[in-house]
């Protein structure tokens, strides 16, 4: 396939939670799906969330990358290796899940996930680290 027939694909879906299972006939289940992180001290480690994101109307090899940043001064906290996966036709999809383990957030702030594609942001959406009362 050369660079001309290439089609940039949709991200239909992009989800943080904190498990994700297949059922037997094939779905997917996402758990706990969330957009805030409470904690009571800080530093604070998030011990496991996962990011779920759908890749569809797409032709072609891909490279992506999922984070989170610091809104404040936007330092990446935490980010994946590059994972390659191909959309061999228009109506083939693919799902990329990246599970991240012991993130630490050293403040409250405004944080975001950012999706890459092909090392370009598509989609970023905030993740909020608050603090709880003692």
């Amino acid at each position: 396939m050369n660079k001309d027939s290439l089609i940039k694909p949709d991200l239909q879906f992009s989800i943080v939670c904190d498990s994700i299972r297949r059922e037997d006939n094939g779905k997917m289940m996402f758990i706990g799906i969330f957009e805030v992180i409470g904690a009571r001290t800080f530093p604070a480690t998030h011990h496991e969330l996962f990011i779920a994101n759908r890749w569809i109307k797409g032709i072609g090899s891909f490279t992506e990358k999922a984070r989170i940043t610091n809104s404040k001064d936007n330092k990446v906290v935490v980010e994946t290796r590059d994972v390659t996966f191909e959309l061999k036709d228009i109506k083939s999809s693919h799902t990329v899940i990246s599970k991240f383990m012991n993130i630490v957030f050293h403040e409250p702030a405004a944080y975001q996930v950012e999706i890459l594609l092909n090392g370009e942001v598509v989609r970023y959406y905030p993740l909020i680290v608050a603090q709880e009362p003692n």
